[in-house]
């Protein structure tokens, strides 16, 4: 048995032992990580040199591709390294890192696409104080805002989980350092503190979640209010794409920690391997 004071390394979980699927899933992760790259880096190069897209809109933008930058290269890459040289091991203080990064990006999106949503919100509800509620000045606090709930939650919580005494091994089952995995390493009796993660999350994605809700509630009620067909789906046009941004990112993060069987492996693995299984067969 090991605690934490004895561990100096995390074994994360291969996504195969093939090496020929190592190899896939390196190609694989790398034409998403730079497809991501480009994709992002364009929005944030154009938005930053055009200034007819300098808005609050394009400003939170902005943010939310340097976010999404930042939340895919804290797993993608260490990912494709660990399938490129067969290299499952990862340090005590890197893992440490991983999961302050992965919890600061993902915390910080998510209080960014409940911003956006205020912006449609006052965008189609009350378009006359657009100018003076949304402000360059309400803007940037608005943004810090969303980095600042981030970084302390983030803080939290990576303080919390690797105080805790670890006695069952260093073995991950994920190809990334997350808190289900270190909690179930962990060998505290603590059910507060153990369980104070979920608390502390879930009321967290809760109070964003209805507040998107509401926003878009309000929002729809004022859209089929507009006489002219033009002007409701050109009202609707604008907030179609946050729509989109904010199921995918909520039905994805509600799949990936539904808790999976003990003996199998969680759900962004089976789907890795799946994906990477299938794109063999082709």
């Amino acid at each position: 048995m090991s605690n934490s004071s004895s561990i100096t390394q995390f074994l994360l979980l291969a996504l195969t032992d093939t090496r020929e699927l190592q190899l896939l899933h390196f190609w694989v992760f790398l034409g998403i990580y730079l497809a991501a790259l480009l994709g992002n880096g364009l929005i944030i190069i154009t938005i930053a040199w055009d200034q007819h897209l300098h808005t609050p809109m394009y400003f939170f933008l902005l943010n939310l591709s340097l976010l999404d930058l930042g939340f895919i290269s804290t797993t993608v890459p260490k990912s494709m390294a660990s399938s490129l040289w067969d290299i499952r091991a990862i340090s005590y203080e890197g893992c440490a890192a991983q999961l302050f990064l992965f919890l600061f990006f993902i915390t910080a999106e998510y209080c960014l696409l409940t911003i956006m949503a205020y912006d449609r919100y006052v965008a189609i509800c009350k378009p006359l104080h657009y100018g003076t509620l949304l402000g360059s000045r309400a803007c940037v606090h608005m943004a810090a805002a969303a980095w600042a709930t981030g970084f302390l939650n983030a803080l939290l919580h990576t303080a919390s989980a690797f105080s805790l005494p670890l006695c069952k091994g260093n073995a991950l089952d994920q190809f990334f350092c997350e808190i289900p995995q270190i909690l179930k390493i962990s060998c505290s009796r603590s059910y507060l503190r153990k369980n104070g993660f979920i608390v502390l999350s879930a009321f967290l994605l809760f109070v964003c979640f209805v507040f998107i809700l509401l926003s878009y509630v309000q929002i729809f009620r004022a859209v089929l209010r507009i006489p002219s067909e033009h002007g409701r789906h050109k009202a609707f046009s604008t907030c179609l794409p946050h729509m989109v941004v904010v199921s995918l990112f909520v039905s994805t993060g509600a799949f990936a920690y539904l808790k999976p069987p003990s003996s199998s492996p969680s759900p962004s693995i089976w789907w890795c391997q799946f994906f990477i299984q299938w794109f063999l067969q082709q």
